[in-house]
């Protein structure tokens, strides 16, 4: 545990929730943790109690449950997440599907889910099957017993979804051409590694093949009933285009996906598709916005361990990004930076292609905040790179 990480507390220890189980963490919340195929090598997801009106019944209630992100799409995935409705939902099936944002390791299996659990109509001269049961003794791919299908649906951001549609059928700043030029224009040139970006062009696509055909937008400031306890929805930006955190002030607790993780510093990044973008302004700005919550708020985040010390935390992040800041700022003084010449000062560790794809973008973020903030100049070379100098 480093130096910043022993001023927070984890409630849990070093507990963590089995593959195919789960952990509770707070009344009707329970913890997954997932494994991934990158250096971040897991995603912590969740499974909240919930009920819903029943649309055949009025005033009656569905019982079930609610997922919050999904995993990247992948067999392994589906396994784990199979192991958990044989084992963990106590009979009951999933509700609905809500998504923090687009991130394939958020909203990868989302289309998967919310098929898996949606259900077709049964007519009424047919018994039910599975016999009696909160749905009718459902189970998925099987049908209501009565009335209108169920239909698991995506709960997500306008912005998001969109990016999402946008990103399962294209690509939207992780490989292909525009992503090799964009980077070749912040000074990424060597051969090898452009030729492999614009050959990433399904790099999205890979991990979230589909996206649903619908879904129910959640925006900031609303509130989500979810298992008879509200849960407010905060928008956050800089690390996705509309990210959603939820907090349920009954519980004192903070899902803050991405936006606020305990070890690592949310990755804040500028990409081809929004080339001019000011990403980590908008992320600081946006982390500010969890300020006015109790410092004892249980903050669920997507990747780390649960923990408690949110204000601090918050301080540590701008800390960490004040210091890469003077840092950027310090080179540019010294002679003009472009992105990639600055990578070594942020990163001085050695980074593979995925990774350095990211750090680019946060290098790029860096610079811009710097330069839309007035504190540095930027030029166009005649070699077609990008350089930032002092603006005195």
């Amino acid at each position: 545990m480093n130096l910043l990480e022993q001023q927070l507390h984890y409630p849990f220890g070093d507990t963590l929730p089995a593959s195919g189980a789960t952990q509770e963490v707070a009344p009707g919340v329970k913890w997954i943790r997932m494994d991934l195929p990158f250096a971040l090598n897991h995603i912590n997801l969740w499974l909240l109690r919930d009920e819903m009106d029943d649309p055949d019944v009025p005033g009656a209630k569905v019982q079930g449950w609610t997922i919050v992100d999904c995993c990247i799409s992948r067999e392994e995935s589906k396994a784990q997440w199979e192991a958990i409705f044989a084992t963990q939902l106590e009979g009951l099936p999933v509700l609905r599907v809500i998504v923090t944002h687009m991130h394939p390791d958020h909203i990868g299996l989302a289309h998967w889910l919310c098929e898996r659990w949606t259900t077709e109509r049964q007519p009424a001269d047919e018994p039910p099957p599975g016999g009696p049961g909160p749905l009718g003794g459902l189970r998925p791919a099987q049908r209501r017993s009565v009335g209108a299908p169920w239909i698991c649906r995506l709960w997500i951001s306008s912005t998001d979804y969109l990016s999402a549609r946008i990103g399962s059928q294209s690509t939207t700043g992780f490989g292909g051409e525009s992503a090799a030029r964009f980077f070749a224009a912040h000074g990424l040139v060597d051969p090898e590694s452009i030729e492999k970006i614009r050959g990433r062009a399904s790099y999205y696509p890979g991990m979230v093949p589909a996206v649903p055909a619908s879904y129910v937008r959640i925006m900031d400031g609303m509130t989500v009933r979810i298992g008879g306890r509200d849960w407010r929805c905060v928008s956050g930006y800089g690390h996705a285009p509309e990210h959603i955190a939820l907090h349920c002030a009954e519980l004192n607790t903070l899902i803050s996906g991405d936006m606020v993780l305990p070890r690592i510093s949310t990755n804040v990044s500028v990409y081809d598709m929004e080339p001019e973008s000011n990403a980590l302004t908008l992320f600081l700005e946006s982390i500010d916005k969890f300020l006015p919550l109790p410092e004892d708020t249980l903050v669920l985040p997507s990747h780390g361990k649960p923990f408690r010390g949110l204000h601090t935390r918050i301080g540590q992040l701008h800390d960490h990004h004040r210091d890469r800041l003077a840092e950027v700022t310090q080179a540019c003084t010294t002679a003009p930076c472009s992105a990639a010449d600055i990578l070594p000062i942020m990163f001085p560790r050695k980074l593979d292609l995925h990774q350095t794809t990211f750090a680019m973008g946060e290098a790029v973020a860096h610079l811009h905040a710097l330069w839309l903030g007035g504190k540095l100049a930027r030029r166009l070379d005649t070699d077609g790179i990008y350089r930032f100098s002092s603006a005195s």
